[in-house]
């Protein structure tokens, strides 16, 4: 009796895992696919920025493409002057 107790438990126990792992295979290729189409997005907007890939778009997106490329550069530009005011008075100050 011992061993059919033994065999039972083993094969319930060997069968919950293979459902785990069919499980857990359809949450790995959920997430696969979402990954892809997210890596699919960033790429197509890093062709874009780089003024690649702009042929299907309709002029408000290439309005806001350029919109949002000037506020990068205003950012990127305020930063430049920060450091440099910052460089300015380091040397102004320690030299």
């Amino acid at each position: 009796m011992e061993k059919i107790l033994e065999r039972y438990e083993r094969y319930c126990f060997a069968e919950k895992q293979l459902a785990g792992t069919a499980e857990s295979q359809g949450n790995w290729t959920l997430e696969y696919s979402r990954l892809r189409a997210r890596v699919e997005l960033l790429q197509r907007n890093y062709r874009q920025y780089l003024g690649e890939d702009l042929d299907s778009r309709s002029l408000k997106e290439i309005q806001n493409l350029e919109q949002q490329l000037e506020t990068s550069l205003k950012l990127v530009r305020s930063r430049k002057v920060f450091f440099f005011f910052y460089l300015f008075l380091y040397k102004k100050y320690y030299f």
